[in-house]
């Protein structure tokens, strides 16, 4: 299981009611989430925290898989507890410690922050729809 299966059904491959969209995104919220954060996949048996940090990029995913579902506040709220894991410069990093509440790795991650602006931009659009990229 991995949290970048959902980015086939956030990019418009599947269909909003598609039961496989639905089911992938149940998953990985019962498997790979935690307080509002995504971790990218289950290392082992220990507890997801202990292995690595949230990815950040993942949350903005579920956010937008979320919007994309028709649900706009459980997409608000994934959004902006992943969006409030910066730095005190307002940078990201692309893992986010969430018992420690600090960043890890790669700072400044540009994926994350370019993930970002397509999630509040994305949530700008009527919920359940996918706008164009130009």
């Amino acid at each position: 299981m991995d949290a970048a299966l959902l980015l086939p059904a956030v990019r418009g491959a599947l269909a909003v009611g598609d039961p496989r969209n639905r089911a992938t995104l149940g998953a990985r919220r019962r498997e790979l989430a935690r307080d509002h954060f995504v971790y990218r996949f289950r290392h082992d048996a220990r507890p997801l925290e202990q292995a690595e940090g949230a990815f950040l990029m993942c949350g903005f995913v579920m956010a937008l898989a979320e919007h994309r579902q028709g649900r706009p506040i459980e997409a608000h709220r994934w959004f902006e507890r992943n969006r409030g894991a910066c730095g005190t410069s307002h940078l990201y990093a692309e893992e986010f410690d969430i018992a420690q509440r600090q960043m890890r790795g790669n700072l400044p991650q540009a994926f994350v922050h370019a993930l970002l602006l397509e999630t509040a931009a994305g949530l700008a659009r009527e919920p359940g729809t996918r706008g164009t990229h130009r």
